[in-house]
């Protein structure tokens, strides 16, 4: 008989309690607390994307396993601290999704995903405009995590910003802040204060990352396949050295950006 998801959940619970006990449990597990095990839950979600971004299916399922791991890691914490419990946070997640897709749970209006997406944000706006009342204070740049990817927190500032109407109306715009802050890096450069050109290229990072935005492109996704592309030509450029008989390393600039040049033509 195959078990139920439910009691193999319930059986994951019992199991990071069993890890967790102070008498019997394990050293490393119980030593461990929130801000300790955030950096793994990170890195689990980016496991899962990567085995997405490979399609491998079967990777796919134990990293999720996983990510669901840190879920009831943090929860058991949460419950031994009198915090919340894992069904907390179930309940907590089922009653937002509800909340927010009420064309699905009350009344269906045969909307489309743009017209889901643009009441979605409306309803979490609603939800900001609510913890305000309660006396919290309230930007439209609430719920941004600090601890997202740094183009990727770019990205979801700048649409929230956006909603307000504070945004750049044509693409030419943004090219022309691009160009702008690119002199002002080469300006930085021409100083050698460190510090002015990292604050410099951070700028400028963040007006790609708002071009990106404007036609719709998330600059993360863009700069993983620039990476993947420059992994893939880079290995190409070590590969073609090597059945020349020739040490990558060994080459002088002039003869490497050669290879990359060939390798470039290749594609």
């Amino acid at each position: 008989m195959v078990p139920s998801p439910s009691s193999e959940f319930d059986r994951l619970k019992e199991i990071m309690a069993a890890l967790r006990d102070p008498d019997s449990g394990c050293p490393w597990d119980i030593e461990q607390d929130f801000a300790s095990i955030a950096p793994y839950t990170i890195e689990e979600a980016y496991e899962v994307a990567d085995a997405i971004d490979r399609g491998d299916f079967s990777d796919l399922r134990d990293e999720l396993g996983d990510l669901l791991l840190q879920v009831v890691f943090h929860s058991q914490m949460a419950a031994e601290a009198g915090l919340f419990t894992v069904d907390d946070v179930a309940q907590a997640i089922n009653n937002k999704m509800v909340r927010r897709h009420p064309h699905v749970f009350r009344a269906p209006d045969g909307r489309d995903a743009d017209g889901q997406t643009e009441a979605w944000e409306a309803i979490k706006a609603q939800e900001r405009a609510d913890k305000a009342a309660t006396g919290q204070t309230a930007s439209a740049l609430d719920g941004v995590a600090r601890a997202l990817p740094a183009l990727m927190r770019a990205e979801k500032l700048q649409k929230r910003a956006a909603r307000t109407g504070f945004d750049w109306k044509e693409p030419k715009q943004i090219l022309d802040k691009l160009a702008e802050e690119s002199d002002e890096v080469a300006q930085a450069i021409e100083g050698g204060v460190v510090a002015e050109i990292e604050d410099e290229i951070g700028d400028l990072l963040f007006v790609a990352a708002n071009l990106a935005r404007r036609f719709r492109l998330d600059p993360e996704i863009a700069l993983r396949k620039a990476n993947a592309k420059f992994e893939r030509r880079f290995r190409a450029m070590e590969s073609l050295a090597a059945s020349r008989g020739q040490a990558f390393d060994s080459l002088t600039p002039e003869e490497q950006d050669r290879l990359w040049k060939a390798v470039k033509a290749k594609e």
